[in-house]
């Protein structure tokens, strides 16, 4: 008898397939479902594979995901271009490189229409010159510089109004072994605008004697004077000019932060905190503290912004620490400020309703999602980042802050209780993943404790990298359990926290989303799904 009671179709060992589904081998060794080529490239685009994963490198990662971008582009390349267009349009990524890169590999398809649609779209992704010398990094893998990609890099000159392109291109000269010089001299975009070509000559040739101030539009002639003058604020007053448009030696004074700050992007701020900290400007109870308190506190200023959140936590958690990365540099901490920023996190997401239902979030805390790291963008042009785990913790918070109803847990083999309440600071309920389980992963474990201890869950909130191996059933079999001994008919969600090309949510389920990454609309997504 026991020869046949080793195969069930409602409970398999994860490093098994469940019979008759369509599953995949993950890096851990457990098997889950594959993520279609769209879905794969969503993931890619908000993610990204910076820094790679637990099991994976990064040049592995990297080589995956663009396979799976190319197989998408050649499936339907305007749908393609569309989906990276949207992604980095919403500001969905805390990095715009994913796009820039999908859109570079669109930009050199076998098929003309598709290379002619990426490149239409190239202001849409590349809006400052930075993302366009990325661009030109990426694209001269992948294809030749022809005609086309040339009359593509001339309009994205000539189109740009000539007073935000001189902006543009007097902050953002040169990255990545490029230069506005070199992709002018590349493309010759042809104008007969007198004062656009003199934007262009300037950017080649640099300032000529015989120019007059009407020569140029004025930001130019800031720029140039800010080389000679000792007291540069009246420039940065008048002109609005930005830090990367200063000498460097300019900012260690606190006069020229704080008419820097008067208009300073709300981007470029949370960045320079420490900056502002460490040259004296930000003072308990002063009045540049308190303007930047205020701006953290304007819903509408970061909503116009489209201010990432990771961008928000980064940014609070290396301003808390006091010092910069790699002990570059040290500065005080203001109380308020960072108040501020815990705020502001929550400010960054769209307006969340509370769903009303009794929601389980399990948040994975294996040694993969504590070994890696999310891509979280830069502080101070100083490479920042946070474990999946963390950013894992901060996601919940995000979804629970509004919710009545509710439970955390954190998991690995075995669960464990985080203690998170929506009252709690964000800092906080971000250093609960620090305990450090590690363990195997068992993704199933939310839906098994529900089951064991009778909870009355309306949706389960699983936040991994879907690398699951070590439970004695899949997770979307102990979700089916759940609900037939519960008579529940529970939701769940699966948040991805890696750019891993599966997941655990079983595509054939109607009732299970999966949910690509860590970014603004998430909780709204959530809850809509939810409240159906």
């Amino acid at each position: 008898m026991r020869t046949y009671t080793t195969f069930s179709t409602l409970r398999t060992p994860q490093t098994e397939v469940i019979p008759l589904e369509d599953q995949v081998e993950n890096n851990a060794g457990g098997f889950v479902y594959k993520l279609d080529d769209f879905k794969a490239l969503e993931r890619f685009l908000v993610l990204g594979s910076e820094g790679g994963t637990y099991y994976v490198d990064e040049r592995n990662l990297t080589k995956e995901n663009a396979l799976r971008t190319m197989r998408a582009i050649q499936l339907d390349g305007k749908r393609a271009v569309d989906l990276i267009v949207a992604v980095s349009d919403a500001g969905r990524a805390p990095k715009n490189d994913p796009a820039i890169f999908a859109l570079a590999l669109a930009a050199a398809a076998k098929d003309p229409a598709t290379r002619s649609y990426a490149l239409l779209m190239l202001p849409r992704v590349c809006r400052i010159p930075t993302h366009l010398f990325h661009f030109m990094t990426y694209v001269k893998q992948f294809r030749g510089v022809g005609r086309g990609l040339k009359r593509a890099l001339g309009d994205w000159y000539n189109e740009m109004p000539v007073e935000k392109l001189a902006y543009e291109v007097v902050k953002y000269q040169s990255r990545d072994g490029w230069s506005n010089a070199d992709v002018l001299r590349l493309s010759h975009p042809k104008t007969a605008d007198p004062i656009r070509n003199a934007v262009y000559k300037w950017i080649v040739d640099g300032w000529q004697l015989e120019w007059t101030p009407d020569t140029l539009p004025p930001v130019v002639g800031a720029f140039e004077r800010c080389k000679i003058v000792k007291d540069v604020t009246r420039e940065i007053k008048e002109f609005n000019l930005s830090r990367e448009m200063l000498p460097t030696e300019s900012l260690t004074r606190p006069e020229v932060w704080e008419a820097l700050l008067d208009k300073m992007p709300m981007t470029a701020m949370i960045r320079n905190l420490g900056n502002m900290s460490k040259c004296g400007l930000l003072k308990p109870l002063g009045d540049a503290s308190r303007l930047i308190v205020d701006r953290l506190h304007d819903a509408e200023v970061i909503k116009k912004a489209r201010i990432h959140p990771i961008a928000v936590l980064i940014a609070m958690r290396t301003y808390a620490s006091g010092k910069g990365m790699k002990g570059k540099g040290e500065w005080p901490v203001i109380p308020a400020v960072v108040d501020a920023l815990d705020d502001a996190f929550y400010l960054a997401f769209e307006q969340m309703e509370p769903t009303g239902k009794r929601l389980l979030f399990g948040i994975d805390m294996s040694g993969s999602m504590l070994g890696s790291r999310y891509p979280g963008g830069y502080i101070s042009d100083l490479p920042c980042g946070i474990s999946p785990a963390e950013g894992a913790a901060a996601m919940a918070m995000a979804c629970i802050k509004l919710e009545k109803e509710y439970y955390v847990m954190g998991f690995a083999a075995e669960f464990r209780d985080l203690g998170l309440t929506s009252k709690m600071r964000l800092d906080e309920a971000v250093a609960r993943t620090q305990t450090r389980t590690f363990g195997r992963t068992d993704c199933s474990l939310p839906m098994q404790y529900a089951t064991q201890n009778k909870l009355e869950v309306d949706g389960f909130i699983v936040i991994t990298d879907n690398e699951t191996y070590a439970g004695s059933v899949h997770p979307s079999q102990a979700l089916k359990q759940y609900r037939q001994k519960s008579g529940i008919d529970a939701k769940e969600v699966i948040i991805g926290m890696t750019s891993t090309l599966f997941s655990i949510a079983d595509p054939n389920d109607p009732r299970t989303l999966d949910v690509a990454g860590f970014d603004a609309s998430v909780p709204a997504v959530i809850g809509e799904f939810l409240g159906k």
